[in-house]
């Protein structure tokens, strides 16, 4: 991913106004993060921790969503738990089900499409090796780095479809 820019950011948001996007917290020392290593930007707010952002090249275009973490019951810290994004374990909480409002009348109706992902959003650097989970490992796979970078790249082209479907 090509290095970003506060208002290339904020302008790729889709699912909420643009008073909303000026008003999310961008990571911290953004021109030092491991572009090269990143195939989407994901994080989460540090002052509001049921809220994270994802960010991705989607048609040749970056496009933005907001998400959030839906209120739920207790989390068996024991569990492993896998994401769907990239596919890699965790134990605990280094998984969260996270909800993207959807695009359009459809999210103005509060409809919501969801996914169980890495908490950190950190999935490229997971598939890389760059970062590994705390409490769980990366399965082993017959397919290659480059394999399992395409299919999360598809997956999160996937997950992004379903943000902009109208139902």
């Amino acid at each position: 991913m090509e290095p970003l820019g506060d208002n290339d950011i904020r302008a790729s948001f889709v699912n909420c106004s643009k008073g909303e996007a000026r008003r999310i917290s961008l990571p911290r020392q953004l021109a030092d993060l491991p572009w090269a290593d990143l195939d989407f930007l994901g994080w989460r707010d540090p002052g509001a921790p049921d809220r994270g952002y994802l960010v991705a090249e989607r048609g040749g275009e970056l496009t933005g969503v907001t998400l959030r973490v839906p209120q739920g019951g207790p989390r068996a810290l024991t569990k492993t738990t896998m994401c769907s994004l990239c596919l890699t374990g965790h134990g605990g909480s280094g998984v969260s089900l996270l909800a993207a409002r959807k695009v359009g009348a459809s999210g103005r109706e509060g409809n919501t499409v969801g996914a169980y992902m890495c908490a950190d959003l950190a999935c490229p650097l997971y598939v890389r090796g760059k970062k590994v989970p705390l409490m769980s490992m990366r399965y082993k796979e017959s397919l290659s780095v480059e394999e399992r970078l395409e299919r999360m790249r598809t997956n999160v082209d996937q997950f992004l479809d379903k943000v902009f479907q109208e139902r």
